[in-house]
């Protein structure tokens, strides 16, 4: 029988009681499906520590599934993000997704703190001064768009490894030889760690469409074709956009792929229903 995958979940704090109150029934369906930790997302300049931290320590407190922690670069000085780290630490929260971060709204460049960490890596060195934090690092199988070329941000994520990150989280793609190849070149690049594909069910095309423009992910044709006419029809998107993602996901596990990230966009259908075609389910629904 081939091994079941394993999965972890992103979210991005509520921005009001209402939204926190959405959230948490999504944490509450999920939770039950075992993932090896959520993450929740840090905004641009640091415009959501307060809610991260506040999600990330309920997230603690309430279930048995891990928080991971996001941490950006942006907006503070090494002394505010050892502090923050440092609570986390004493209050038994282990795991942390080292960023460098987005530019602030209103900037299209990123420009380091004068008293800050300067980049992701200096930021997983820091890290590891202050405690034993299981650190996840990013990586890009498309290549950040403000790396020079694949190969220096393959040398970029070298640098987070060697300085102590325990595993890479993939930017979403669609195209899975994006990944495979990309995979391929950091094995010669020396990197051991698990590298682990971040998957994003598509909930609205036309807004995934404006996004990976941005970040720089590619959007095949065909899944143009596939969304084709159906903005106003949901139910429908909803079929089409579980039948992409599980099949992104199985031929990723026909490579040898165990481990799925899933962007949730705060949502749990989609992605409750992509896990349990690939037979991640509750310990109850198993014994049903």
């Amino acid at each position: 029988m081939a091994r079941l995958p394993t999965v972890s979940f992103e979210f991005f704090p509520p921005h009001d009681v209402a939204s926190e109150a959405r959230l948490w029934k999504v944490i509450e369906t999920l939770s039950p499906l075992r993932p090896d930790f959520f993450s929740v997302t840090y905004g641009a300049g640091g415009t959501t520590q307060e809610r991260t931290d506040r999600i990330v320590r309920r997230i603690h407190a309430e279930t048995s599934v891990p928080p991971a922690a996001h941490l950006t670069c942006v907006g503070a000085t090494r002394e505010e993000i050892d502090r923050l780290a440092q609570s986390w630490w004493v209050d038994g929260i282990r795991q942390i997704v080292a960023l460098r971060g987005d530019p602030p709204k209103g900037q299209s460049t990123y420009v380091p703190h004068p008293d800050g960490y300067e980049n992701a890596a200096a930021l997983v060195e820091g890290l590891r001064r202050i405690a034993d934090f299981d650190i996840s690092v990013a990586a890009y199988p498309e290549c950040h768009p403000d790396s020079a070329s694949v190969d220096a941000d393959i040398d970029n994520l070298k640098r987070k490894i060697d300085n102590g990150g325990n595993r890479a989280i993939t930017q979403y793609f669609f195209d899975n030889d994006d990944f495979l190849r990309f995979r391929d070149r950091v094995a010669a690049a020396g990197i051991r760690v698990p590298l682990i594909p971040g998957i994003l069910p598509v909930t609205n095309f036309s807004r995934v469409v404006e996004f990976s423009a941005q970040c720089g992910a590619k959007v095949p044709s065909r899944m143009a074709e596939m969304f084709d006419g159906i903005d106003n029809d949901p139910e429908t998107r909803k079929l089409i956009a579980a039948t992409v993602a599980v099949e992104q996901c199985e031929g990723l596990q026909r490579e040898g792929v165990r481990h799925f990230h899933f962007y949730t966009l705060n949502r749990a259908e989609l992605t409750k229903a992509i896990c349990w075609r690939l037979g991640v389910r509750s310990a109850a629904e198993e014994a049903a």
